[in-house]
C-alpha cells in the first residue's frame, strides 16, 4: 500500500485564491473511493500505487479544464511493500508511540 501526498497549484487563474480548484481536486479524490485526508497545504492519498496515481493524474488536469493557463503539482510518494499494514494511521501511531504517548 502507498501513501501519497500531493498538492496542486493552478497557475494563471486571475485571482490568489486556489480553493475552488481545491474543491474540484477533492471531489475526484472523493469519487475514487480512496481512503484521504485533507491538510491545509495539500492533501494525503492511501491506496495502491496504481489507484493513486491515476487519481494523481486527474487531479493534476482538473484545474486546466476550469480555465488554469499553468499547472505545478508537487507529489511525495511512501510506497512501503514490506509491510501489509503500511497506512497513515500506521505511520502516525509509530510516531505517537515513541513519543509515549497512547
Amino acid at each position: 500500500m502507498a501513501v501519497v501526498e500531493i498538492s496542486v497549484t493552478p497557475l494563471g487563474t486571475g485571482t490568489p485564491s486556489v480553493s475552488e480548484y481545491v474543491a474540484e481536486c477533492l471531489k475526484i479524490v472523493q469519487e475514487s473511493g480512496l481512503s484521504y485526508q485533507l491538510t491545509p497545504m495539500g492533501t494525503i492519498l492511501e491506496g495502491e500505487i496504481e489507484d493513486i496515481l491515476a487519481v494523481v493524474q486527474r487531479m493534476h488536469q482538473a484545474p486546466f479544464a476550469a480555465g488554469a493557463v499553468r499547472v505545478s503539482t508537487l507529489i511525495k510518494i511512501d510506497d512501503r511493500r514490506d509491510r501489509a499494514d503500511h497506512s497513515m494511521a500506521g505511520k502516525m501511531a509509530s510516531v505517537t508511540k515513541r513519543l509515549g504517548k497512547p
